[in-house]
């Protein structure tokens, strides 16, 4: 089983189809996907890479990302797509823990060398060009066979130590989650089209494996990124597109919808299906995202644990507004998806009554192998093949999975997971902190946004523009604290530790 053989089935029976495009503008056939994928993997694979090696993928969505992605399963590689909003310190640290030998990258997202590859290629370079082009036939580079249990994507996601951690997602994972697309989400068609607005080393990359199992179209936005105005005008040359978004997306688009004068069926004419999730969306939001823009819109949980499949809230439960309880699975995650069982437990893996909270427990083929090189981390995560996601929440007698909290400290602003840990640790070492505590604070825009509790060394105040800098220097830019709150002390219990719970209390009290 190798995620590879998925394109060579699109070129044998699709070859000439177009299936990459750059906008409104094709890149690639099925064909020509196929064989620039070949002659990267033998190239690869001649420069002394072996099956099991590590490429990392540090760039800002392009066309080539896919190529990259299927040439690396296709040498039987191990793909580490980076969020391109890291620092580079981060991304360093993460070339060092997957050791990962080559590198494929956008100056725009690395100016620089990154320190610890062996080589590193610029995506957009001639040298990308010779290594991507296109062998005379396909056939003649044979796939690296890989067992359902080998690892196929290494995402990063942050820990509770302020690290990454890398989650091993095998090529069983993966299929298994594509295949579930079209039972729990949504069908596709080869004519069909899926966006890339969102980065394509999270989620909605993930997404590319359902719509190339299905033959469809894969569109990167002119920009590479998420514009409005540009999505729903592409949206009307392509046909309507599906695509995977954040709330802080979603919002986004409505806004734009509204202040345009868009309504349903105009947003019809753009989208299919919005796919949203990686964070709280508020029932305010999706009703309002509903109204606007109709009945288009399909929420799933999940987690870099078990990729994109945990629940799904479906289009029908999302339109059914003539069902009882509409408003509370609105504001649910839905149901469990169809590969997976979900439940809830206390600390002992009991589970309680319907409606009572406990911590959110998932088990099923979609479930990692574990964390890279951290069988510790792993086995806390993983027990008895359930995965126990840290998240709380409860479950109602119709299978409806609300999320009440997080029992970790993990912020999730615009999609982006945070941990304040990581964040309290570099401000610790700016002059004139004496102490720091972050927490999230609930914001309309992007679901939460980081505050800094900071306790300043005695004669000293450092000013929010130099701790702001001094984050800027070690950590990505949208980990950096919003707002910074200058306090005598911190609230503490009676072993030390910062009441986490009464900091976020008071930014809830009234002014």
């Amino acid at each position: 089983m190798n995620l590879a053989h998925l394109l060579t089935r699109q070129a044998r029976v699709s070859a000439e189809r177009p299936a990459i495009f750059e906008g409104a503008q094709p890149w690639a056939t099925h064909a020509q996907w196929a064989r620039r994928c070949a002659a990267l993997a033998k190239r690869l694979r001649a420069a002394g890479l072996e099956p099991g090696d590590r490429v990392l993928v540090f760039m800002r969505n392009h066309p080539r990302y896919l190529e990259i992605l299927w040439a690396a399963w296709w040498a039987g590689l191990i793909a580490v797509p980076v969020n391109a909003k890291l620092h580079a310190a981060e991304v360093e640290w993460i070339i060092g823990n997957a050791e990962a030998r080559w590198g494929f990258v956008t100056r725009d997202v690395a100016p620089h060398r990154l320190q610890g590859l062996v080589h590193q290629v610029d995506a957009e370079s001639s040298e990308a060009d010779d290594l991507l082009a296109p062998v005379d036939a396909w056939e003649s580079v044979p796939i690296t066979e890989r067992g359902p249990d080998d690892v196929a994507w290494l995402f990063y996601t942050s820990g509770t130590t302020g690290r990454p951690k890398g989650v091993m997602l095998t090529h069983r994972n993966l299929t298994t989650m594509g295949l579930t697309y079209f039972v729990d989400v949504d069908a596709v068609t080869p004519d069909d089209a899926i966006v890339y607005a969102a980065p394509m080393s999270h989620g909605c990359g993930l997404y590319a494996i359902p719509h190339l199992m299905a033959g469809a179209r894969h569109v990167v936005p002119a920009s590479g990124g998420v514009d409005p105005a540009e999505l729903f005008a592409l949206g009307r040359e392509v046909g309507p597109m599906s695509t995977f978004a954040a709330p802080t997306i979603v919002r986004r688009l409505v806004d734009h919808a509204e202040s345009a004068g868009l309504g349903p069926d105009d947003a019809a004419r753009s989208f299919k299906t919005i796919v949203y999730g990686g964070a709280p969306m508020y029932l305010a939001d999706i009703e309002r995202a509903l109204r606007v823009m109709g009945p288009r819109f399909v929420q799933i949980y999940g987690q870099g644990e078990t990729p994109m499949v945990a629940t799904a809230l479906s289009r029908r439960h999302i339109a059914d507004a003539a069902h009882p309880r509409h408003r509370e699975r609105l504001a649910s995650v839905g149901v469990a998806q169809t590969p997976v069982e979900v439940r809830v437990a206390d600390p002992q893996g009991v589970s309680p009554a319907p409606g009572e909270v406990g911590e959110v427990l998932v088990r099923g083929d979609t479930v990692m192998a574990g964390y890279w090189r951290n069988p510790e981390a792993s086995a806390v995560a993983v027990r008895d093949g359930w995965l126990w996601t840290g998240d709380l929440g409860s479950l109602d007698a119709d299978g409806f999975l609300t999320l009440m909290d997080r029992s970790k400290d993990l912020l999730i602003s615009g999609g982006s997971n945070i941990y304040p840990r990581e964040v309290e640790e570099v401000l610790l070492t700016a002059p004139g902190v004496a102490e720091v505590a972050v927490v999230g604070a609930p914001d309309a825009e992007w679901g939460e946004v980081v505050v800094a509790f900071v306790v300043a060394q005695p004669g000293q105040r450092p000013t929010e523009a130099a701790l702001d800098a001094h984050c800027l220097e070690r950590i990505a830019r949208f980990k950096r604290p919003k707002r910074y709150l200058f306090v005598d002390t911190l609230p503490k219990n009676n072993y030390g530790k910062v009441l986490k719970t009464e900091l976020r209390a008071r930014l809830r009290a009234p002014a």
